[in-house]
């Protein structure tokens, strides 16, 4: 199995250098829908998780304060130059999304953008966002997802053996790993590409 946190620092630190011109323009309808979708307040802290070379960042409210994460340090370098940029009140570390090293409940809102379909363990991921996240606070993630109410066909399943190593995981349903997480979806619209891209905002659920 290539979808390894060590494969994904290795290709991603390659992607560093051409990740805008792929990236940028294809999402930024489907970012901003997605970010639009949160409650914004000033003076939020606000965490971007897999945060790549900062392509949400035109698209946030200025007056938050702002973390950013990313496994690869070219990716995070790139990061930290865009936000000093555009003005924000912002640190960026080299950090793994399934091992975040952030107290609890500690932010506003907790932005995962692209990342769940990438990493090796997204309930891993999302376990993780769920514990540094305020119990008030909001989960903002946009992503390919295979439909919730059916499973992969062995068509997809076989493609994704490709897809899976060069860049994503086309198989994961957002329904249940946001649920089994601990997660109440607020938010579901698709977003880009039909309803293969889709943009949640969800909250922690209630404790039982």
């Amino acid at each position: 199995m290539l979808n390894t946190t060590a494969w994904n620092r290795l290709r991603y630190t390659f992607y560093a250098p051409v990740y805008d011109l792929v990236a940028d323009r294809a999402f930024r309808r489907a970012r901003r829908q997605s970010l639009e979708g949160i409650d914004w307040h000033s003076g939020q802290c606000v965490l971007i998780v897999g945060a790549g070379t900062g392509l949400d960042l035109p698209y946030l409210p200025r007056d938050i304060e702002l973390h950013g994460t990313d496994l690869s340090p070219a990716m995070v370098k790139r990061f930290r130059a865009r936000a000093d940029e555009l003005g924000f009140d912002c640190q960026a570390r080299v950090m793994d999304a399934e091992s975040l090293d952030f107290p609890d409940k500690h932010f506003d809102v907790v932005i995962m953008h692209l990342i769940l379909a990438v990493m090796p363990n997204p309930e891993r991921g999302l376990a993780e966002a769920h514990r540094v996240l305020a119990d008030n606070g909001q989960l903002c993630v946009m992503d390919k997802f295979q439909p919730d109410d059916r499973p992969s066909g062995w068509g997809r399943r076989a493609l994704n053996l490709a897809t899976n190593a060069i860049a994503t995981d086309i198989t994961r349903q957002a329904g249940p790993l946001l649920q089994r997480a601990g997660f109440m979806i607020e938010q579901d619209k698709p977003v880009m590409m039909g309803s293969l891209f889709r943009a949640l905002i969800a909250r922690k659920a209630p404790m039982p």
